[in-house]
């Protein structure tokens, strides 16, 4: 598909979040803005970012395409898996050690991601209404069910699945009235609401945002059902709201959206290296802007050319693939 500004712009600055709330996780329990400004960011920032996958899905099940993304996204994943293994335990990480199919921090968006994809070709077959009412259902449902969780990305894959059906629905005509002033300014209206409920309101657990834990370990039960619906009309309407002020100009640093994935896989060597050491403190409103002048520039330097040529061979190693191809016979051959 030929490129476009607007969703390039879209995943550099959805990454741009993922770091910067990856970053400053560790002082949200000292600090209640930082707190604010954690939650507000989880509220959209996956959600969009799948959405925007979604976007560009194909939902085809050809032999073909599924043997393309296994080795697209579950070979980076296993080597990864391996990677963060070790690096944990040089840095000495407690929890350095995980199963295979229990991934470390981030992976799960790569095992996820190719479920989505799998799962896409079914629903497509559905009337929309109808396929996204099946999909939060058994996002809700699956909350209920205990043994659902982190492991194979089971929960998350089920959570965070109308958010990617929702962008395989949207046509660019849909997305170019999303960014229209009037939009942008309900849009505005929203995102700063939900900062101030955010202030205001008593805290709560970030997992209903993470989505990886059943409702009994979030101890809601009974009426786990009904709070994840209410999150999932909070991360829809927020994440329409942040979309709707992605510029759709293309600029020079627009061309750093092509590869965020490499700043997905790459941000935790840096993150987890400054939590382990307490390498930063936040006691002034300037420490949590240096946060974010650093994270700009973690998202700015592994999306960089150079880092993506160094990186290549591990995180794009299918390209190194040789491809076999299939040998055509002349009938005319004996």
């Amino acid at each position: 598909m030929e490129r476009n500004a607007y969703f390039d712009n879209a995943r550099w600055i959805l990454m741009f979040f993922v770091v910067f709330g990856h970053t400053i996780q560790p002082f949200t329990e000292e600090n209640h803005i930082i707190d604010v400004t954690y939650h507000w960011i989880y509220t959209f920032h996956m959600p969009a970012f799948i959405f925007v996958a979604g976007f560009f899905a194909k939902g085809n099940l050809t032999k073909e395409y599924v043997l393309h993304l296994m080795k697209k996204l579950l070979l980076p994943y296993a080597a990864f898996q391996v990677l963060y293994t070790v690096y944990y335990f040089l840095i000495g990480k407690e929890d350095w050690l995980h199963l295979p199919f229990e991934p470390h921090w981030a992976l799960w968006f790569l095992v996820s991601l190719f479920c989505w994809h799998l799962l896409l070709y079914w629903y497509k077959r559905l009337p929309k209404y109808m396929a996204l009412f099946i999909a939060v259902q058994l996002g809700i449902i699956v909350g209920y069910m205990d043994p659902i969780g982190h492991m194979f990305s089971l929960s998350r894959t089920f959570v965070f699945f109308p958010f990617f059906l929702l962008g395989y629905w949207f046509s660019q005509k849909e997305i170019q009235w999303l960014t229209q002033w009037r939009v942008k300014g309900i849009g505005l209206i929203v995102m700063a609401t939900t900062a101030f409920l955010l202030v205001i309101t008593p805290n709560f657990s970030i997992d209903w945002f993470l989505s990886s834990k059943s409702y009994a370990t979030m101890e809601m039960s009974e009426w786990g059902g009904m709070a994840r619906l209410g999150v999932y009309t909070i991360s829809a309407i927020m994440m329409f709201s942040v979309l709707s002020w992605i510029p759709s100009k293309e600029y020079r640093w627009s061309k750093y959206g092509t590869r965020t994935l490499y700043v997905y896989l790459l941000h935790g060597l840096f993150i987890h290296v400054f939590r382990e050491y307490e390498l930063f403190s936040v006691n002034s409103f300037l420490d949590g802007a240096m946060l974010a002048v650093l994270s700009i520039l973690i998202t700015w330097i592994l999306s960089s050319h150079k880092v993506a040529l160094l990186s290549k061979p591990l995180i794009e190693m299918y390209k190194y693939i040789p491809v076999r191809k299939r040998q055509h016979t002349n009938s005319y051959n004996v």
